[in-house]
């Protein structure tokens, strides 16, 4: 089965994610790496890695998964904002190899009106920066399947496909699959002949191999309306049935699903989001 999990903030510190994972029942654990709406962070200490390791593995919280700051633009053709997003992406990598987190979440990038094929090139090479930059790092970079907003890259499965094929050391790179961008991108889970087609199509242009998180969001927005807008499991356009079809296929068993839904002050509201997921399990 999955493992089950939300994102969880890390105000107050890094700990406090772990903390927040624990009281809501979470198996598997999201979290930014530093704070998410500014660029510079102070260094990371001995004191702050050794509580975080000390609770998740005291906890039994795995996989571990961090997230990019939103603030990063890989595809972006203003110089300035490229050349700091290269920058932040490889500190965030360093921070994830110190507190033992695996993989990085990372939505590709916005090409601005450069187009398609020019936002994607751009983003080839400054993962390629990253990956020289980071060599010798255990922790990767995953790709996100996003919903297509606005001029975001990475709506179709051939675009993380011509990225992983492209960019210098690309077998550093995996996927993390969002089932509210994918539906809103068009990719059909409701039902059991719509999910079967899209994850041939998943396993043919990007391989199985390469899936190395889910994010579990309903969606507010329609069948290929490309609307970002994330809802409680169930209550949103995809329904209990898309996610059933999810949580009962064998491919994705120890792979970490992670909530990205509406939260609440007290967190009640991941805690019904992962009831909702597990009795989908039984």
């Amino acid at each position: 089965m999955l493992r089950l999990g939300a994102h969880e903030s890390i105000g107050g510190g890094l700990h406090r994610a772990v903390e927040r994972a624990i009281s809501v029942g979470c198996d598997a654990l999201q979290l930014f790496v530093k704070p998410n709406r500014v660029w510079a962070v102070a260094p990371l200490t001995e004191e702050e890695v050794r509580r975080f390791q000390t609770l998740a593995g005291g906890a039994g919280i795995a996989p571990l998964v961090g997230h990019a700051s939103y603030l990063l633009n890989l595809a972006s053709p203003q110089e300035e904002l490229w050349r700091r997003s290269v920058e932040t992406l490889i500190v965030e990598l360093e921070r994830c190899q110190a507190l033992g987190i695996p993989w990085l979440v990372l939505h590709p990038g916005a090409h601005l009106g450069s187009g398609e094929s020019a936002g994607l090139r751009r983003i080839a090479q400054a993962l390629g920066q990253v990956h020289a930059a980071t060599a010798g790092l255990a922790a990767g970079v995953l790709l996100e399947t996003t919903a297509g907003q606005g001029s975001a890259l990475g709506y179709r499965f051939e675009h993380l496909a011509w990225l992983l094929e492209n960019t210098p050391q690309g077998e550093r790179l995996g996927v993390c699959f969002d089932t509210a961008h994918v539906f809103a991108a068009g990719y059909e889970l409701r039902t059991a002949e719509g999910y079967a087609a899209t994850m041939e199509a998943f396993d043919r242009l990007i391989g199985l191999r390469r899936l190395k998180a889910l994010h579990l969001n309903d969606s507010k927005g329609g069948l290929g309306s490309r609307k970002d807008r994330h809802e409680h499991i169930g209550e949103g356009e995809i329904g209990l049935d898309g996610f059933r079809h999810l949580l009962s296929d064998p491919r994705l068993d120890g792979l970490p699903g992670l909530l990205e839904t509406p939260k609440e002050d007290d967190l009640a509201a991941d805690r019904r989001n992962l009831e909702v997921l597990r009795s989908l399990q039984e």
